[in-house]
């Protein structure tokens, strides 16, 4: 009853004192492993914060992964975006080695197939192909998961024979292959990244071309109104519309009454090239004009001139050429397969298409082109535009299509508005028809020509020199 509690002794105190210092020789050995497992995952961790070559990281992992164990051999094979193997990233310690199985993986034939890292029966195909290879060497495998995807797989092997694994092993190895996932998904997501930064720029290039080919403002020519715009797709077209002075010598009121060239055209395809296109064959034009030649005779021999740089590009294009006169209101028209023009007859109060024979700029080196030519009255409208106007796709999967386009230009011009209105009122229906929430897919480039509703012949005069 007056017995003390017993007193609670350390486990040294309790053991004899070889044991005593073996077990504390054992526990700071655990410690020391324990800080030395701690530094090298930190130390992958850091190289994972600040690495700027994933091929130095890649090479470090298998280092890392013998260490935390305590054997000598460690595999790792990455994978790319494709799922093919990674053949320049394959990383070994010991490489010399082990040359012949880094060989045997690189010749690994259906590794080099897309989808390689989805398909689990050629996975353990592989694992088969490790193993084979090490022979009686005790292995373990495991994978690197990123976002749900396979990104690659890490083998450890102790060449001396059975390996001996604790669930402290696997724990470490997994979380290696984990960061190197991350490591590997970081690298693919840069790149991504990086592609798109020069898609950008490219469109960013593509999109100043554009701009640069279009006129700022159109031009004043008598007893017409012009109205002209370009609605941009997400990607660069090719679209492209011009005004130009048969006689840019002449100024003021002489230029005004001069001959015009109006012309609007499209190069097959998208991006930075259709641009560049556009800009030689734009200044081909310009010099083509100069000749006064009419308007089949300047769509032949644009086509002959730009025939050799066209076949090298693979692209062609369309093109509509016309030019009016305002003192006879004489309209001729050539057209190079491009969308015909509609016209607005104000007396008869209806459509229809303006139009002439003729194939593809860049198709054919001796193609032929019809002329056409027609006087416009007062109050008829012209209107020029290119095909994705028309190709543009609504809310319902449905095109704008021509009948829809000639439907809405008969419904504006029997408003009496002016060019201006006319081209507002059409990019109103055509931006109600694909959405707020769409993108056109290709440029919707279009020209309004009105004629003056109090327009009266000139009398006789002496021709313009």
């Amino acid at each position: 009853m007056g017995s003390k509690p017993p007193r609670l002794h350390s486990l040294s105190r309790g053991l004899p004192e070889p044991a005593s210092t073996s077990l504390r020789e054992l526990l700071d050995s655990l410690s020391s492993e324990q800080r030395l497992n701690q530094d090298l995952l930190a130390s992958l961790a850091f190289a994972l914060r600040n690495f700027t070559n994933l091929h130095r990281f890649l090479e470090l992992v298998p280092v890392v992964v013998s260490r935390l164990v305590g054997v000598d051999g460690c595999l790792l094979v990455p994978f790319q975006e494709d799922g093919c193997i990674w053949r320049d990233q394959l990383q070994v310690v010991n490489i010399d080695k082990y040359q012949e199985l880094l060989r045997q993986l690189v010749t690994f034939e259906s590794a080099m197939m897309p989808g390689f890292a989805s398909d689990q029966k050629q996975l353990l195909a592989m694992d088969r192909l490790v193993q084979r290879h090490l022979g009686k060497a005790g292995i373990f495998s495991t994978s690197l998961v990123a976002r749900g995807r396979e990104r690659g797989r890490v083998y450890v092997f102790d060449p001396s024979g059975s390996l001996i694994w604790s669930e402290v092993h696997r724990r470490n190895v997994q979380l290696v292959a984990d960061i190197t996932a991350v490591a590997i998904e970081n690298d693919l997501m840069l790149q991504q990244a990086r592609r798109h930064e020069r898609v950008d720029r490219q469109l960013s290039i593509g999109a100043e071309i554009q701009a640069q080919l279009l006129p700022d403002s159109c031009p004043v020519i008598e007893g017409v109104e012009l109205a002209a715009r370009c609605r941009p797709a997400f990607g660069v077209g090719g679209d492209y519309y011009d005004f130009m002075p048969t006689r840019p010598e002449l100024m003021g009121r002489r230029r005004e009454r001069g001959r015009w060239a109006l012309v609007i055209g499209d190069v097959m395809g998208k991006g930075v090239p259709a641009g560049l296109l556009m800009t030689m064959l734009r200044g081909m034009l310009r010099a083509e004009v100069l000749s006064g030649l009419p308007p089949d005779r300047i769509l032949h021999d644009l086509n002959q001139l730009a025939q050799e740089d066209l076949a090298q590009s693979h692209r062609f294009v369309t093109l509509f050429y016309s030019d009016y006169d305002p003192r006879t209101h004489r309209l001729r028209y050539a057209n190079a397969a491009h969308n015909p023009p509609l016209i607005w007859r104000a007396q008869q109060r209806c459509v229809s298409r303006l139009d002439a024979p003729g194939m593809l700029i860049g198709l054919q080196a001796e193609a032929e082109y019809a002329a056409g030519e027609i006087f416009l009255e007062p109050g008829d409208v012209l209107l020029y535009y290119t095909d994705g106007v028309t190709e543009a796709s609504g809310i319902t999967g449905d095109r704008f299509d021509e009948s829809r386009l000639i439907r809405n230009l008969e419904t504006s011009c029997r408003t009496g508005l002016g060019a201006q209105g006319i081209l507002d009122q059409l990019l109103i229906r055509l931006d109600r028809f694909v959405g707020s929430e769409h993108q056109l897919e290709d440029d919707a480039s279009m020209v309004v020509l009105k004629v003056s509703e109090e327009l009266t012949l000139p009398s006789v005069q002496t021709p313009l020199p």
